[in-house]
């Protein structure tokens, strides 16, 4: 159901997607640190830096720029459809949600620390911008999701604006549907669009969709909104620290999750050591 906020500002004209393009790669990524894993372009950042650039975006409102929070699970798909791998190429940051991808970073001499945890991205975000009168839509998870996340961020945020909230059916919406859920979202006119639909989806979804949106910014956070409404148990720090999250996860949804970790995630680690090792270009 969507729920939007009463009486919201009026929106500024359609953003147009203006980011201009080296190869793949967006000119003003070039200027950062990047890596590639699998022949994907992967932005070296840490959280502080991407809500930095989430914020200059959303003070020039020039364009709708996307958010891709991924880890070896994106990556791997990629591999398998190519459209899915130019989804990747065409955000406007690709970070790093995942420890494989903080190791294989460090071993291509990045500086990298920590993930990109979406979760954490998501809430650190709001907290920072909740005094400045930041607008959030919440769209994705399942029915009451977003409703509960809102009223996580209500008390976890002080002064935090949701703009509106919405859960998408699971079947594919018709061309009416969707008309009116970008008439929706445009009509409650927020600064940062949060889209939580999983791995391929939600990034193909931002990327369909960039150019008929008047937001500045969308974020793909996955599971963010179960973990944040305390509908999904998250993995301990120790776990999501050194790279076991994974095995959390898996024992937690083992009938839902097991092909990903356990068929995607083995191949994404032969797929690497064979890219590490020399023996195979995916660029």
């Amino acid at each position: 159901m969507l729920r939007a906020a009463d009486s919201p500002p009026p929106g500024p004209p359609v953003l147009q997607n203006k980011t201009k393009h080296k190869g793949t790669i967006p000119v003003y990524a070039t200027a950062r640190k990047t890596f590639s894993v699998l022949g994907v372009r992967v932005d070296a950042l840490q959280i502080p830096e991407v809500i930095g650039q989430m914020r200059e975006w959303i003070a020039r409102r020039d364009a709708c720029h996307y958010v891709a929070v991924t880890g070896m699970h994106g990556i791997t798909e990629a591999q398998h459809h190519p459209d899915f791998k130019g989804v990747l190429a065409d955000a406007d940051l690709v970070v790093p949600d995942g420890m494989p991808l903080v190791w294989i970073g460090r071993l291509r001499g990045k500086s990298l620390w920590r993930r990109v945890y979406g979760p954490e991205l998501m809430l650190r975000f709001c907290r920072e911008t909740a005094p400045t009168g930041c607008r959030h839509f919440l769209y994705g998870g399942e029915a009451g999701a977003p409703e509960q996340l809102a009223q996580f961020l209500k008390k976890a945020c002080t002064g935090i604006c949701i703009a509106g909230t919405y859960s998408p059916p699971f079947r594919s919406t018709t061309p009416e549907e969707d008309e009116a859920i970008l008439e929706s979202i445009n009509r409650a006119a927020p600064d940062v669009l949060w889209v939580a639909l999983g791995t391929p989806k939600q990034e193909t979804w931002m990327h369909q969709h960039r150019n008929k949106l008047r937001v500045p910014v969308m974020a793909g956070v996955g599971a963010a909104f179960d973990f944040l409404s305390s509908r999904k148990k998250q993995a301990p720090v120790w776990m999501q620290e050194n790279g076991l999250e994974w095995l959390f996860r898996l024992l937690q949804e083992p009938q839902r999750l097991w092909k990903r970790y356990l068929v995607n995630g083995s191949e994404f680690v032969f797929l690497a050591a064979l890219e590490l090792l020399g023996f195979r270009d995916f660029d």
